[in-house]
């Protein structure tokens, strides 16, 4: 039915411009649609489509507790410039001190497994819950930002979280992106003028240099295929799914 579904919506929006698209999933799936923003580039350019034709899209984000200060003013500056509501959604409490009491404030840096677990209690519980109860999961990924996401499509299915995934950006390049926010004043988080192009909490994310690869900064200590479980699924107990 998933695979249905998804081929259903490929075939209808085909020729639609993304603003359209929106405007459509808004309509057909009433108040099942939502989408989660880092108020990263890519984010800030579809919270702008959203908010520019008032679609009746949720809008939410992850406060993991560990975000730059940089975050909070982008999304400060974001609600007030389009008069929008934003949804926060934080991990549980408990979990957060379970682990902070058994393994410390940086046990992310022992470990892959010890960074995932982190993950899982501070963003992929908490998008679990975000979730929940929705149809249409829309989000800024880009098929450049990494390797990972090269195969991804622009409605795809995601079986763990039970959702179709919609990435109305997946084909844009950086400099596409980029050019939507000057052209439109879009808030924009500082960061990214001082070399961060993908942004997460402060402690897991640096700048990057010139030629370096865009997820070199996120988890730059290991080895890893650097995503925190939000797009690669982690399972319950923080392993990968």
């Amino acid at each position: 039915m998933s695979a249905e579904i998804v081929n259903t919506l490929l075939e209808k929006t085909a020729t639609f411009s993304i603003e359209e698209t929106l405007a459509f999933l808004a309509n057909e799936y009433k108040d099942k649609v939502v989408f989660s923003t880092s108020f990263g580039q890519e984010d800030q350019v579809i919270t702008a489509l959203i908010a520019k034709n008032d679609l009746p899209i949720t809008i939410f984000t992850l406060d993991t507790g560990r975000l730059f200060q940089e975050t909070y003013d982008v999304f400060h500056k974001t609600l007030k410039k389009y008069k929008i509501d934003i949804k926060t959604y934080f991990p549980e409490a408990r979990s957060v001190e379970e682990l902070l009491n058994k393994k410390g404030p940086n046990s992310f840096y022992e470990s892959v497994e010890n960074r995932k677990e982190c993950c899982f209690i501070r963003k992929v519980a908490p998008l679990t819950k975000a979730l929940k109860g929705n149809e249409i999961w829309i989000t800024g990924l880009r098929a450049e930002q990494s390797e990972n996401r090269n195969d991804l499509a622009v409605f795809e299915y995601d079986a763990h979280f039970n959702i179709i995934k919609f990435n109305p950006l997946l084909k844009w390049t950086l400099t596409e992106v980029q050019k939507y926010i000057d052209d439109n004043n879009v808030p924009q988080n500082a960061l990214h003028k001082k070399g961060f192009v993908s942004i997460g909490c402060a402690p897991c994310t640096r700048a990057i240099a010139e030629g370096e690869d865009i997820r070199a900064g996120r988890w730059s200590w290991e080895s890893s295929h650097k995503e925190c479980g939000l797009h690669s699924p982690l399972a319950p107990e923080g392993g990968t799914k």
